[in-house]
């Protein structure tokens, strides 16, 4: 695999589809973002005219060869050499980058509320990535090299790749090259069965990896966005398999991934199912407690099942991990979170309402367009204008193996933009009852990445402060969102930052006493883990028990669930 392939790989995967794409980001705002500018075109002419000369005084500069303008160091669209030394290309480039500057001056000059200013930036800088030269065969010297050094057939295998996607990817440019990759065989490979089943999940209970384990078992609540194998993905950085080399008997539920006659399940339902998983659990492994960890969406299931156990007085759980997961979101998070209004919530509940569901393949391509030169262009260049194959990635075809969401789960993930319940403890009932993290007291480990643009690091820490815990471990990843979860040892580049104590309160205060760490956290998040998992006894010989008999082989059959 070439090195500009891993790069595009990795670029892809700090890009997972999450929670952030569904809540609320309308195109009917996203449309009349552009009606707003086009009607400060004509009543403010006087600020248009001002800036059209600025970019006419740019123009002059570039034709002069006195253009001073050149592109960020970080930006990957003009590092070819020829941008530097072809005049004519140089130009090109230096008008693109003259228009670029002109429209955010532009508007940063009109007269908008916040949230306009946002939108307005959104869509002019889409707008602008779209026409970037280097999209183009003419516009891109890479490409043109390609094409002479290969006789025309990057252009022709550009072309295949192109009628590919029209013909069996929904009209999607490729992420992944999906050939080399097969679910149950070089993926989600971990011995196990299917030890209960119902119409909404699959609990699968793997084998165990050494002669004697752990008294508490340990589950795993993924989130309902995408399929729960991430977590068993390659034996090299399988979660499942780290905690079985620990001597942890390991559980993964597997959601199913849901039809239009499922547009009932909410946010309740999956919770109401955890604690029949968990039933199940307790009964097999003839333990009083167990321990759950939940990543991203899942955290907030996972979050709310603690609640819901909290209220009932339900004290199973002994110790909880929280990964890249945020709990109270907040407009100024992300750019995402800039975008939203309450008319966008609703426009996406009554979407979804109507169809049943939230289909996958549409969430995976608006959030595509979040992120276009990442998601997108890169793609375009790569498979059509190079004519090469999208790299072969575990962590993409992962991603694009998308799953729906049921209308009223959807619908329950977007009341927590206005509702809060989280950060509002007794106060707001969300999924079936009065959530109150004050009284979750397990003991918590918190994950987040530094780089993690979908649930921003400071986000992730403000969990510190909303549950009643007083044993709260907080670590700060060097990577971003999936990279901040699957993050096995033996990665030279690998680091992470520790605060010892009890979080605190801002995360100023944290970082201004964390030290960094080399390595993996998951050898840390493996002693704290076994530290809180009981005493040891001889491994079961089989999985399951009489009860509840092994089924299906993992990774069960909702993994290929389509």
């Amino acid at each position: 695999m070439s090195k500009q392939k891993i790069n595009l790989g990795d670029e892809a995967a700090q890009n997972t589809v999450a929670l952030t794409a569904m809540m609320g980001l309308a195109r009917e705002d996203l449309l009349g973002a552009v009606a707003l500018m086009m009607r400060e075109v004509t009543a403010k002419p006087a600020t248009t005219t001002k800036h059209l000369k600025a970019l006419g005084d740019d123009v002059i500069k570039i034709l002069k060869n006195e253009s001073d303008l050149a592109p960020d160091a970080k930006d990957k669209r003009f590092m070819d050499i020829t941008f530097k030394y072809n005049p004519i290309y140089r130009m090109g480039m230096q008008y693109y980058l003259a228009v670029q500057k002109n429209v955010g001056t532009w508007l940063a000059d009109l007269e908008l509320d916040e949230l306009e200013r946002a939108r307005a930036s959104f869509v002019s800088q889409m707008i602008i990535d779209s026409i970037s030269p280097t999209n183009t065969l003419i516009g891109n010297p890479a490409a043109i090299k390609r094409a002479y050094e290969s006789g025309g057939m990057s252009l022709i295998k550009g072309l295949q790749n192109a009628y590919r996607d029209l013909t069996e990817n929904g009209g999607q440019v490729s992420q992944v090259d999906k050939r080399p990759f097969k679910v149950g065989e070089n993926l989600a490979t971990s011995k196990g069965s299917v030890v209960y089943k119902s119409e909404m999940m699959e609990l699968i209970q793997y084998a165990p990896m050494t002669d004697q384990v752990h008294a508490i078992p340990f589950l795993i609540i993924p989130p309902q966005i995408n399929k729960a194998y991430v977590n068993d993905l390659s034996p090299d950085k399988s979660i499942v398999r780290f905690l079985g080399s620990l001597g942890l008997t390991t559980f993964l539920v597997s959601w199913r991934n849901p039809r239009v006659e499922h547009r009932d399940w909410g946010l309740a339902e999956y919770v109401d199912e955890l604690i029949k998983a968990s039933d199940v659990i307790l009964d097999i492994t003839k333990s009083k407690k167990l321990n759950v960890s939940g990543a991203c969406s899942g955290g907030i299931t996972t979050a709310t099942f603690l609640s819901k156990l909290a209220s009932l007085g339900d004290t199973r759980v002994n110790a909880v991990s929280l990964m890249v997961n945020v709990l109270d979101p907040q407009k100024d998070d992300s750019e995402v979170g800039a975008l939203v209004s309450e008319h966008g919530i609703e426009l996406a509940r009554q979407r979804s309402a109507k169809k049943g569901i939230l289909e996958g393949d549409s969430l995976g391509r608006m959030f595509a367009w979040m992120r276009p030169n990442d998601l997108i262009w890169n793609y375009v260049i790569n498979n059509y204008l190079m004519g090469q194959d999208p790299p072969p990635f575990d962590v993409l075809f992962w991603n694009n193996d998308t799953t729906n969401l049921p209308a009223k789960l959807h619908s329950d993930y977007l009341d927590m933009y206005p509702k809060q319940p989280f950060a509002n403890p007794g106060q707001v009932e969300f999924a079936g009852h009065i959530v109150d993290l004050t009284k979750v007291t397990n003991d918590l480990f918190v994950i987040a990445g530094v780089t993690d643009h979908i649930t921003p690091w400071k986000a992730c820490y403000r969990t510190t402060q909303l549950v009643g815990s007083e044993n709260i471990e907080f670590i700060l990843s060097h990577s971003g969102h999936i990279q901040a979860l699957l993050n096995p040892p033996g990665n030279p580049k690998a680091k992470y930052y520790r605060n010892e104590g009890k979080p605190p309160a801002t995360t100023d205060e944290w970082m201004a006493g964390a030290k960094e760490v080399a390595g993996s956290w998951w050898p840390l998040w493996g002693e704290w883990l076994k530290a809180r998992s009981g005493a040891m006894k001889a491994a079961p010989a089989e999985v399951g028990n009489k009860r509840h008999p092994p089924g299906d082989p993992a990774p069960g059959r909702y993994a290929f669930n389509d």
